[in-house]
């Protein structure tokens, strides 16, 4: 496990191209997040093998990416009514998570759960944000635990799980506070569906958009 300090302007600075240039070359990055530290890569097929692996994650649960905004998620075929653009509008950057249905099959079907629909959003982490940027493509999006195991808040934890781990990169964000995982909502679907509520309370999302289903 290869660790890059990822603080403040200067190292941000030092590290991002060298981490686009990893993320290029098919190597896995882990990263700091507003919520947990995430582990992800590019969209090649090889990639996407390799952190499943890395994961011990079954097929059945695709990963979700990070996008630098809604066009870059619309350039990607990923598609956003007036509901999914006006919960994108209010609460991206941050910990919302919105299920898109998509318009072409430019992503890869192992981003895509059993109706089509992908998850994506925008991190409110200025460092992540800039590397998305700079490749100026998505990246995929787990949280970086084994099974079964609490996702990593700090270093010392990817060194527990994946410190052995030849190939990955990590960006060294410090410690994060404790924090509840992204609200997810399913826009893919006439009716919004809440996958999992957590940053962000449902109450809130209610006040943009009304009342949907639980």
């Amino acid at each position: 496990m290869n660790v890059l300090p990822f603080h403040g302007e200067e190292e941000i600075a030092s590290a991002i191209p060298q981490a686009a240039d990893h993320l290029h070359r098919g190597g896995l990055v882990g990263y700091p997040t507003e919520t947990v530290y995430g582990l992800g890569s590019n969209l090649d097929q090889g990639a996407l093998v390799a952190l499943r692996k890395l994961k011990d994650r079954e097929k059945e649960k695709p990963f979700l990416l990070l996008v630098s905004g809604p066009k870059m998620a619309e350039e990607w075929g990923l598609t956003f009514d007036q509901r999914a653009m006006a919960l994108a509008d209010a609460f991206w950057p941050g910990p919302l998570t919105l299920v898109l249905p998509t318009s072409t099959s430019r992503l890869p079907d192992e981003l895509r759960n059993p109706e089509g629909g992908i998850a994506v959003r925008r991190t409110s982490q200025a460092g992540i944000e800039r590397l998305i940027e700079e490749i100026d493509h998505p990246i995929t999006s787990t949280s970086a635990n084994l099974p079964g195991g609490n996702p990593a808040t700090d270093i010392a934890a990817l060194h527990r799980d994946f410190g052995n781990v030849a190939g990955l990169m990590v960006l060294d964000g410090g410690a994060l506070e404790s924090a509840a995982p992204s609200t997810i909502l399913d826009c893919a679907t006439q009716h919004l569906r809440v996958v999992r509520e957590g940053a962000i309370p449902l109450s809130e999302l209610e006040t943009c958009i009304g009342t949907f289903s639980r």
